[in-house]
């Protein structure tokens, strides 16, 4: 055991990521055990800080997007509860931009704690748009973190032209070292990088990172990765905390000012619950007044299904997917409907249909939108989501699609084996009418393997709709006892 001196300083560093608007405790169990929520990690924090000397808590990503209360606030909530947590810093991830970009500066004003990002930058004056590090002085050591988010925000900023982004993971690397280079000094005893990039990611980043730079630790966010210890790469400790508030990320490490590194540490993703620490009670208060609001106005009854449908994982065919893709479909004639199997975020829906319930599930209420394409392209399309490469659990792209459509993929043969619609071959030559929800329009290579020219190849997209959440709360209300199968539309084999 090292014991920490004038030269050796206890650190003990708590990190969430991905919280996801994951407000209200849950009872679990016959004794209704609390588990989660914010008020019951407030607890804690207060806890540790009491207990210990050198306390930080910092978070890597995606606090917003994945709750009615953050939803209908925008953010805004979730930002006036963070300030409660009081975390040291913060870095964003993809889905902070989930409300526009201008409204996420909005909430980094709104924001009590400072947010971090070093790779987000105006084109025009190669400006970064956030601070990209910071340094705390804590009991005399001086931490620097930097922040590095994913590529996905690129996806979210297409409507933006003059926002661009560092993307891939060598240019990550060369900010880093660009910062620690102008930066960073022998005054420096700690440097942490938090990501929201995800885990695999995370290890390839800390192996490009040169030993000079000093980085010691990556804790990370985006992938939702659960961990039994931390990785260690390039002599860099990489780690996070799964979903959600559940559970907290816990370091205990004691620092070398001599040498500016790590000579002991020990980690933990500790189960939130009631048996942890004592509820905040003035946040629970607070995040009370939220849900009554959210409760008054959206826990009403719009509709009924004949059962309980699923959408247990995004990567195959699903029955509320099906649902969906059936229910767009009925616009007007339409050929294909894709619907992002990630656009819907819950895995159940019904009996019973709330307001609430739907906003849950399909909380982007963007535009749909119908492209004609040709046979081949859309056999293009259907090849390339299909394929295996894009069915890994937590970073697919997949699809669903609505009744008469029958897509066969052969794994063996890495091909699409045949596509039908109503019961006929799809021709190459022919004609079809495609409906897309707005994203997957502006990031069709990423998406359909099809550039924004090929899609508009024969005609301008056409907007369907508005609001797809009004074409789903407005089909729910008035077509009761709706049913839906897995009937083998999308076949893997």
């Amino acid at each position: 055991m090292v014991v920490a001196t004038e030269k050796l300083k206890k650190f003990t560093i708590l990190h969430s990521n991905d919280m996801h608007g994951d407000f209200l405790a849950e009872t679990q169990g016959a004794e209704g055990h609390l588990i989660g929520g914010m008020s019951l990690i407030s607890g804690y924090l207060k806890k540790v800080r009491q207990e210990e000397e050198n306390v930080l808590f910092v978070i890597s990503g995606d606090m917003v997007q994945g709750s009615m209360i953050d939803t209908e606030y925008k953010g805004i909530s979730t930002i006036e509860i963070m300030n409660y947590l009081a975390p040291d810093v913060v870095t964003i991830g993809n889905h902070e931009l989930d409300y526009g970009f201008s409204h996420l500066l909005f909430l980094e004003k709104m924001a009590n704690f400072p947010i971090i990002n070093a790779n987000l930058y105006i084109k025009k004056y190669n400006k970064r748009l956030m601070n990209p590090y910071l340094i705390l002085n804590v009991d005399g050591f001086n931490i620097m973190f930097m922040g590095i988010v994913t590529e996905e925000v690129l996806k979210s900023l297409k409507l933006d032209t003059s926002i661009g982004e560092f993307v891939k993971l060598q240019d990550a690397a060369t900010e880093v070292g660009k910062i620690c280079n102008a930066y960073k000094n022998e005054d420096i005893d700690l440097t942490v990088l938090l990501t929201h990039i995800g885990f695999e990611e995370d290890q390839k980043l800390a192996a490009m990172l040169k030993p000079e730079w000093g980085v010691d630790m990556i804790i990370g966010g985006h992938s939702h990765t659960f961990l039994d210890q931390p990785a260690k790469v390039n002599d860099i400790l990489i780690t996070q905390a799964g979903v959600g508030t559940n559970q907290i990320g816990r370091f205990d490490i004691v620092v070398d000012d001599d040498t500016n590194s790590i000579v002991e540490w020990k980690w933990q993703l500790i189960p939130v619950d009631d048996n942890l620490a004592e509820p905040d009670v003035d946040l629970k208060k607070f995040i009370a007044s939220f849900k009554e609001e959210v409760d008054r106005k959206y826990n009403r009854l719009i509709g009924r299904l004949a059962r309980q449908l699923v959408h247990p994982v995004r990567e195959r065919e699903t029955e509320l997917g099906n649902l969906i893709a059936d229910i767009f479909a009925q616009i007007q004639m339409i050929d294909v409907v894709l619907v992002g199997s990630g656009s819907i975020r819950g895995t159940e829906l019904g009996p019973s249909i709330t307001l609430n319930d739907l906003k849950k599930l399909y909380p982007y209420d963007g535009p749909l939108s119908v492209a004609k394409v040709t046979g081949t392209q859309l056999k293009q399309i259907f090849a390339y989501f299909m394929r295996p490469e894009n069915r890994i659990p937590g970073e697919s792209n997949y699809f669903q699609v609505n009744k008469g459509v029958e897509a066969v993929y052969n794994d063996a043969d890495k091909k699409l084996e045949s596509l039908k619609i109503k019961g006929k071959v799809v021709e190459d030559d022919s004609q079809y009418t495609l409906c897309l929800q707005e994203y997957h329009v502006k990031n069709s290579v990423e998406s359909l393997n099809i550039t924004a020219e090929e899609l508009t190849k024969l005609g301008n997209e056409k907007v369907l709709t508005t609001s797809s959440q009004d074409v789903l709360e407005e089909y729910f209300g008035s077509h009761q006892n709706l049913n839906s199968h897995v009937e083998g539309r999308l076949v893997q084999k």
